[in-house]
């Protein structure tokens, strides 16, 4: 969907990746305006896996390694390079090795700009990164899904933070970020010919938004075919808050400011956005009657 939205452009709405729609608008030639409709948030803690076999006992320990990734601008992996900055280790101490996941080659979906001081290192034409975290010639893997080898339980692949939920809610506690991955956008030429459509997405979205809530509470029968359904929810109530998945860009502002503030850094886009130019004026407005 991404690689269509962004190479082709072959909707008029569609859910975007946070990362790949700023690389657009800061090189001044995103085709979509967003809409404050956050389709995906995520903590990215349980992003970072590691051979178990390399002397990886904490972030610090990555310094020097080398880390596959499928692509440099995926915005899991912009939030988990930012995690291992709050822990002291930038994104210039490690060997960053791209490629495919599960089939060999893998392309950028849109071209970005690398940092001179960052080392990106093609994997072989012949080789996944699922296959050379297999076999020990990569000391990691950073991505938005668990590699093959990882799921199937491979004894020598395991995760930077073994106990994901303590870690991420850790950093909440500390940050109060709860991070972004997807918005909501819509063809440019559509919304400067219908400016009310992207308000009205907004407030459709944000319905549809409070009836699946309201039938995620209703546990007489739950609508998630997981268990525990009751006690996960009451936990993510008491670190978040009463309303945990939030849209609009009132009460986001500190993780919305935090993540173009480590696009910047990271070197994806060459200078800071403002939260106010990634989406449309009208969605900054509501009406009641």
């Amino acid at each position: 969907m991404f690689f269509r939205a962004f190479r082709h452009q072959a909707f008029d709405i569609s859910e975007l990746s946070f990362s790949s729609y700023c690389v657009k608008v800061a090189q001044g030639d995103a085709p979509y305006i967003a809409v404050p409709v956050f389709l995906s948030r995520a903590f990215r803690h349980s992003s970072i896996y590691i051979r178990t076999d390399k002397g990886i006992e904490k972030p610090q320990d990555l310094k020097g390694k080398r880390i596959g990734i499928a692509e440099w601008q995926l915005t899991a992996n912009v939030w988990a390079r930012g995690i291992l900055e709050g822990y002291g280790v930038h994104q210039s101490e490690i060997e960053w090795v791209r490629g495919g996941m599960h089939a060999p080659g893998r392309p950028e979906k849109i071209k970005v700009n690398v940092p001179d001081d960052v080392t990106i290192t093609a994997a072989p034409e012949d080789k996944t990164l699922d296959g050379m975290l297999r076999a020990g010639e990569i000391d990691g893997y950073i991505g938005p899904r668990a590699l093959n080898c990882f799921d199937e339980g491979h004894p020598q692949v395991g995760r930077l933070f073994a106990d994901g939920i303590t870690a991420a809610s850790e950093h909440f506690e500390r940050t109060g970020i709860f991070p972004i991955m997807h918005v909501l956008g819509i063809r440019r030429h559509l919304a400067d010919t219908h400016p009310w459509l992207p308000g009205a997405l907004l407030k459709a979205f944000t319905e549809s938004k409070r009836m699946a809530e309201t039938a995620l509470a209703d546990t007489s029968a739950t609508k998630v075919t997981m268990p525990f359904v009751e006690d996960t929810l009451s936990a993510a109530r008491r670190l978040i808050g009463p309303q945990i998945w939030t849209y609009g860009v009132p009460g986001n502002e500190k993780v919305l400011e935090a993540f173009v503030d480590i696009h910047h850094r990271q070197g994806l886009s060459p200078r800071r956005l403002s939260v106010e130019e990634l989406f449309h004026p009208a969605t900054f407005e509501a009406y009641s009657l």
